[in-house]
């Protein structure tokens, strides 16, 4: 007979306190995202809550800010049915992403802007700048 995953956590004692706290951290969750005002509840997320402590952690010290003068309607609104929502503790936590880095892409140099730079490397005396566009108009030349 099959039994679901969540039957065997709750018939061990830690297991079962552990996934009620894990149910009324969603709830916690789900009732922010909806008292929250749409940037703000995308920018923050519930964390924790414990002894009636609700703790959110902001994305930037902006939200952070706003969020501590919201304090006390999101308390009453995340309080509910065995939560009483006493103290709203806000921490400054950026979310984590991993570094992507970005290649450079190549942009064409027009035919017209490549003869300008000729020109233009022609009239130079010797020197930085001039072994500069001389080498950029070489890598143009490689890539037609």
């Amino acid at each position: 007979m099959y039994q679901a995953p969540e039957h065997f956590l709750s018939t061990d004692a830690a297991a079962s306190r552990l996934l009620r706290h894990a149910r009324l951290l969603a709830e916690l969750s789900r009732r922010f995202a909806a008292a929250a005002p749409g940037p703000l509840a995308s920018s923050a997320r519930v964390a924790n809550f414990r002894s009636g402590k609700v703790v959110i952690l902001a994305e930037n010290g902006a939200v952070a800010v706003k969020l501590r003068q919201l304090g006390q309607r999101l308390c009453s609104k995340l309080s509910f049915e065995g939560a009483e929502c006493s103290e709203i503790e806000i921490k400054v936590q950026p979310r984590q992403t991993p570094f992507r880095s970005m290649g450079s892409t190549k942009k064409p140099i027009s035919r017209r802007s490549v003869d300008n730079l000729e020109t233009a490397a022609k009239g130079l005396p010797e020197g930085d700048l001039r072994r500069a566009l001389e080498t950029l108009l070489r890598r143009c030349a490689k890539e037609e």
